[in-house]
């Protein structure tokens, strides 16, 4: 690894306000209530997770008859096209631009609503924003509700795309995107199947890692990446990783994940499980996990506290996940990884390329 440096003069920007604690969810109806205009509308949007249970969750929500409640299928990771089909449908059922918008969900339909928020208000579609600082305006006032912790979507300034026609996933990053409140309410991750509480809490440990080892630091970003790996660490090494007490320490852990890498950049990991996603449609916190197993060479001090990590919790990192692909399938690979320059120049140097040739990178992927 190179040495770190800090980084000067960086604008970040945080979360303004946010709820947390048991039974913060109540909050909302209350909370929207002082953002509509007289005859404004709220836009909802929920990861389809909670179809099963439309009837009882939907009276939960505080709506009324001319919102738009829309149940986001994340089988897939958003992808340009689908906030695209999204943008069209909700301008067409609501007529016009709501005052807010809510996503309550994971990862993807928090990253869906931030990036609906953000094309209400900037012309144009989806891909015309990947990348970093391109968008011009404030978007629509946005509220964040996860309901598993570990992306620090709800922290963060991007919200990931895939765009299927470059082989490219990448975000909009501005500080346009972050969200303008957030309920944090532990009562809401009381459900999650433990493999899945698993694998997304890691992404927390996995973007502070990459942050404290990368060239591009802060030290407010520092005290954040140190706070959440240790809430991980104890919350990982305990007998029950989902009680509530541990629930709360991982929302906590995630929004400070989230903040963050803000301030950073992230570093080997996520290009890497990002060309998993693309070439290969493994979501992303499994991609992390699959990825990080893999990088020994480059996170010493890291992969093996990790790995005893999903000992403790007798968890199963996914393996031979490239075996037999083909010539086609490991260019993309190479060439879905190594367009993420800011990244891979914060773990590696600006001359990251010198060390991650088409060679090195497809060894690295035949160790998953």
């Amino acid at each position: 690894m190179i040495s770190s440096t800090f980084s000067d003069f960086k604008i970040c920007k945080n979360v303004p306000t946010f709820t947390f604690g048991q039974g913060a969810f109540s909050s909302l109806g209350k909370f929207l209530e002082q953002r509509r205009s007289a005859e404004g509308r709220v836009a909802f949007y929920l990861d389809h997770f909670f179809l099963k249970d439309k009837q009882i969750f939907a009276a939960l929500l505080p709506t009324r008859a001319s919102d738009l409640v829309v149940y986001v299928d994340t089988t897939k990771e958003p992808s340009t096209h689908s906030v695209n089909a999204l943008l069209d449908h909700s301008l067409s059922s609501l007529g016009v631009v709501p005052d807010v918008v809510v996503g309550i969900g994971g990862g993807s339909t928090l990253d869906v609503a931030k990036a609906l928020s953000n094309l209400f208000r900037n012309p144009g579609r989806a891909e015309d924003y990947q990348g970093w600082d391109l968008l011009k305006s404030p978007g629509v006032f946005k509220i964040g509700v996860p309901t598993i912790s570990g992306t620090g979507a709800e922290a963060s300034r991007t919200c990931v795309m895939t765009n299927y026609e470059k082989r490219l996933k990448l975000g909009m990053n501005s500080e346009f995107t972050v969200f303008d409140h957030l309920i944090l309410d532990p009562n809401l991750s009381e459900t999650v199947p433990r493999d899945q509480y698993f694998f997304t809490g890691m992404d927390t440990y996995i973007h502070c890692l990459e942050s404290l080892d990368g060239r591009f630091r802060n030290p407010v970003g520092d005290a954040f990446s140190r706070e959440a790996l240790r809430l991980c660490q104890e919350i990982y090494s305990a007998g029950e990783m989902q009680s509530v007490a541990n629930r709360e320490k991982l929302m906590v852990a995630s929004y400070l994940g989230g903040c963050a890498i803000g301030f950073s950049f992230v570093g080997l990991v996520h290009p890497f499980s990002a060309a998993l996603s693309v070439v290969l449609g493994i979501h992303h916190c499994v991609a992390n996990c699959i990825v990080l197993s893999a990088m020994g060479e480059f996170y010493p001090q890291w992969v093996p506290n990790f790995s005893e990590m999903a000992r403790q919790q007798g968890v199963l990192i996914p393996s031979g996940v490239t075996t037999g692909l083909s010539d086609d399938d490991w260019e993309g690979l190479y060439q879905a990884t190594i367009v993420h320059e800011k990244p891979l120049a914060n773990a590696l140097g600006d001359n990251f390329r010198d060390t991650l040739t088409r060679e090195k990178v497809r060894q690295i992927f035949s160790r998953m």
